[in-house]
């Protein structure tokens, strides 16, 4: 539910990416994770809507694959102070602590799904049928009507030194019921982070699209990805 009026013309143009499917792996143990994804199309946080990386900036890279119609997700963050306070599902996390933020529609629709991960795997799950949805919950400060109580997706979080790691898998029909194959299909993707510090008032945000303004809803600046048949192995 992020959003700013800070502005910054970027002259970046969103990403877009070729994703192919990933051999088997051990989702579980984070060697076997780190090997599938080696392979993978990576993208880098930023902050594209300021001049300079504010202090307390730190990188994380994600990375994307698909296998058996689920959108497989890795990430890496860089953390000086890893932390959440958050102990169920659909609680406003983003105000608990660190979150990993996952953002993906499907090309044919309107309608998109915002999933949040903390580094002890609880989650958020929002659904929004379009850009007024996402209006209305700003304006009546409610997400009641975008939460998703069944289990859309699923994740394992490792802690290691100086970093976290977000592991999601996301069947295509958690985003859009009627896609049942992810070959050859086009989504529009966007991944961010609130990386907080005890003592800071405010946590550094950061996101993998080009945005000209701190807004993790323009979704005019998400990337593109098409999910190939080439297959990747490790």
């Amino acid at each position: 539910m992020q959003s700013s009026t800070e502005i910054k013309k970027s002259s970046a143009s969103p990403l877009k990416i070729d994703c192919g499917p990933l051999a088997k792996f051990d989702h579980t143990d984070l060697a076997s994770v780190r090997r599938a994804f080696s392979q993978a199309p990576g993208c880098q946080l930023q902050q594209a809507w300021l001049d300079a990386e504010e202090p307390g900036f730190l990188p994380g890279e994600v990375r994307l694959g698909w296998r058996d119609n689920s959108i497989l997700i890795f990430a890496e963050l860089c953390d000086a102070d890893i932390f959440n306070h958050a102990t169920a599902l659909n609680q406003r996390i983003w105000e608990l602590g660190d979150v990993f933020e996952i953002f993906l529609r499907s090309s044919s629709a309107t309608a998109y799904v915002e999933l949040q991960v903390t580094p002890d795997s609880q989650r958020l799950q929002l659904r929004y049928a379009d850009a007024d949805a996402v209006r209305t919950a700003r304006a009546t400060k409610n997400l009641d009507h975008a939460l998703v109580w069944g289990e859309l997706f699923q994740s394992q979080t490792w802690k290691t030194s100086g970093r976290w790691q977000v592991f999601a898998e996301i069947p295509s029909t958690s985003v859009h019921a009627e896609i049942t194959s992810l070959e050859n299909t086009e989504w529009q993707f966007s991944f961010s982070r609130y990386d907080y510090t005890h003592g800071h008032s405010k946590p550094v945000i950061s996101s993998t699209s080009p945005h000209a303004q701190a807004d993790f809803h323009r979704t005019q600046e998400w990337g593109t990805v098409v999910f190939t048949t080439h297959v990747r192995t490790e």
